[in-house]
């Protein structure tokens, strides 16, 4: 019997209109264009402003491009995974609301939550899914509203995050030595003091105490969360390097987590890898935390060959991380040419 593996055939994405400048931020907060570019190597991000509008809006967008530009069936459709630390609501889930805009008929949904490693996580799970031989086709997105928890009078991180979405289409393959190979993937479990949402949750539901001491906003440590980026990150790539013979010179393509430019080239000194190898877009796009890593591969999939050796790194709240080695399926160049 053949071996069915999974293979990402199409990337869509989607960045709102809006353009959060470093200048513009100056006049929000104490900080300036030079402090910001020094520190975390973001010029700009882009924000969902409209009213009334979230992470499901991003996601469909995305999805919606990457149904167009691949030409797949909307029916032949299994399965649809969204992946977000910032859901439109509690319930129903926003992969529910997604699903329903498309109009995909015969899949379900649901979605998954790992930070700012959620698409690293994913992509694994649906990977595993079509393994198994009981699905073909599955829609993996990555998105988050990072506006909707960013306290915009904290400089510290409010200079960090935008908003956006990014979307594959994996399928099923009986074609060798491309596709989803393995991963490393763990949990600290020890980052809950260092990087959090204090209230919204059962421990502390919301009440007019959690929003009036401005409780509903992101916090972060982050110099403990630096160091515990860079160290796990890069141990994560050598270890998948190890585990599949490669050698430096073996790696075509790293796509980090965009959290930080700095954290970014410190992974890949401690790695030994070439930066020219490490896809970067956070300098315009922000963090945007699980959409990072699709929205990299968006916009580098001109670049990317069939047979190219690629590494997805990530690390987030919780201190989830771990990287996967990928074998790519497709000639990119020709993919964009057709959106």
């Amino acid at each position: 019997m053949e071996k069915i593996n999974a293979i990402i055939t199409g990337v869509g994405g989607y960045v709102p209109d809006y353009v959060l400048s470093n200048e513009e931020l100056a006049r929000m907060v104490d900080t300036s264009d030079e402090w910001i570019t020094t520190r975390v190597g973001i010029k700009e991000r882009r924000i969902l402003t409209e009213e009334g509008l979230g992470t499901s809006y991003m996601a469909r967008k995305a999805a919606k491009q990457l149904i167009q530009k691949t030409g797949v069936d909307p029916d032949s459709i299994d399965a649809l995974i969204v992946t977000t630390t910032t859901p439109d609501y509690k319930f129903p889930s926003t992969a529910s609301i997604v699903l329903g805009k498309l109009g995909l008929n015969n899949a379900f949904a649901f979605d998954f939550e790992a930070a700012c490693c959620g698409f690293l996580y994913s992509l694994d799970v649906a990977a595993s899914m079509i393994q198994s031989g009981r699905y073909k086709k599955i829609i993996v997105i990555g998105a988050d509203k990072m506006s909707s928890l960013v306290d915009y009078t904290d400089r510290a991180t409010c200079v960090l995050f935008g908003d956006g979405a990014g979307a594959v289409l994996l399928e099923a393959t009986t074609e060798e030595n491309i596709g989803v190979q393995n991963s490393f993937l763990r949990t600290d479990g020890k980052g809950l003091p260092f990087l959090h949402m204090k209230a919204g949750g059962s421990v502390c539901p919301p009440s007019h105490f959690t929003v009036d001491h401005r409780l509903h906003y992101l916090y972060q440590e982050g110099r403990t969360v630096f160091r515990y980026a860079v160290t796990d990150m890069s141990k994560d790539i050598l270890e998948v390097m190890k585990n599949n013979n490669l050698t430096n010179s073996d790696v075509d393509w790293i796509v980090p987590h965009e959290a930080n430019l700095r954290i970014i080239e410190a992974v890949a000194k401690h790695a030994n890898l070439a930066i020219d190898k490490v896809v970067i877009n956070i300098d315009h796009y922000g963090n945007t935390s699980a959409a990072t890593i699709p929205l990299a591969l968006w916009d580098n999939e001109a670049n990317m060959k069939k047979g190219d050796n690629v590494i997805f790194t990530a690390f987030g709240a919780g201190f989830v991380h771990g990287a996967s080695f990928y074998k790519w399926a497709y000639d990119g160049a020709s993919a964009v040419a057709k959106k």
